[in-house]
């Protein structure tokens, strides 16, 4: 087990935080109001490269780093919320007239009607659940299989998680934008924000870390997202991602502060009884001293875990070289970040 930076109680805290979660590699950490405090440990031996130092695949968690572009560029008199995923991809042909209504905030929001997946990648994944089909899956068939498709349910009426609509920003952003996407998020979003150790895909700089299967000793490759980038494909090192907290919990010491406002307002009701809100792209709980703002990600090896709380300036991270339930990374980072909420941090 080691130790970043200031320790004393919390640190204790999350010490033993970390000896609840099972996975090779773990880091877990908390700022509050810029004090940070770094906790490491796992099953496996500690890497060359200390694990707070490491780069990791962030899996969903990449969609509020999307969205929060989208919110920049809408800001940024690009675009607007409101506008139609088909302005912005005008030689693609939608023969079903539901699809031509899907907005982009249907799409950050998980409110378009489409389904988690297409349904092409279903059955690979039931057989195969490690095996990739995102990375043989490039922007072109993403595009033909979402012209194809039939929506679920009309736009705007039921909430549905999905990897499938958020992909679709991609494009539609560098349709509107007249830029790729890596490099949209690369110059309005890391490079703002200062996040160096963050990128689309594995970096050129820094060392990798290692995930694995549920087993915990499996190893798995770096997960290739191909047209699915914009769901999933950002990679960051801790550090970037405490940085990244920051910014939301004090967005007026940046250069992005409307967006980053923005992507923290409530926007709709989800779940059974409607009892969760949704923010444009974070989910939003109840806590003592105010909501609590928070998302998960995962790819085939490993996991991971932000949320913060706006109203008292805390953090907190989680992440763990291992994909499962049983490693039990979410429910203790999120029971943490439960706990530190209202309550004084030392």
């Amino acid at each position: 087990m080691n130790g970043v930076g200031p320790g004393g109680a919390l640190g204790d805290r999350l010490a033993e935080a970390v000896t609840l979660i099972d996975a090779p590699d773990i880091v877990l950490a908390v700022t509050h109001r810029r004090r940070r405090t770094v906790v490491t440990g796992g099953t496996a031996l500690a890497p060359p490269t200390p694990r707070h130092s490491l780069r990791y695949e962030l899996g969903s968690l990449s969609k509020t780093f999307t969205v929060l572009l989208l919110a920049e560029l809408a800001h940024s008199g690009v675009l607007s919320l409101d506008d139609r995923l088909a302005d912005h991809l005008p030689a693609l042909p939608l023969p079903h007239a539901a699809s031509r209504r899907i907005t982009l905030r249907h799409l950050a929001t998980h409110t378009s009607g489409l389904p988690r997946i297409p349904t092409d990648l279903v059955a690979g994944a039931l057989v195969h659940p490690y095996r990739n089909g995102y990375a043989r899956y490039d922007t072109g068939r993403l595009l033909d299989t979402f012209a194809r498709t039939r929506l679920r349910h009309p736009p705007g009426t039921r909430w549905r998680y999905s990897n499938f609509g958020l992909a679709l920003l991609g494009p539609a952003m560098e349709g509107a934008a007249g830029a790729d996407y890596p490099t949209l998020l690369t110059e309005r979003v890391l490079r703002p924000l200062a996040l160096t150790g963050s990128s689309l895909g594995a970096g050129t700089t820094g060392t990798e870390a290692i995930g694995h299967r549920a087993n915990g000793r499996t190893p798995v490759p770096s997960s290739d997202m191909g047209g699915f980038r914009a769901a999933g494909a950002v990679h960051a090192t801790p550090d970037d991602l405490l940085t990244y907290l920051e910014a939301h919990l004090f967005p007026e010491d940046t250069p992005l502060p409307g967006a980053l406002r923005d992507v923290q307002l409530p926007l709709l009701r989800r779940g059974w009884r409607h009892r969760h809100t949704h923010t444009l792209t974070w989910y939003h709980h109840p806590a003592p001293g105010g909501p609590l703002l928070f998302h998960v990600g995962a790819t085939f090896g490993q996991q991971a875990f932000l949320g913060y709380q706006p109203a008292s300036g805390i953090g907190l991270l989680a992440i763990a070289t291992r994909r499962g339930r049983t490693c039990h990374m979410v429910d203790t980072a999120y029971e943490m970040l439960y706990s530190l909420a209202g309550e004084p941090v030392h």
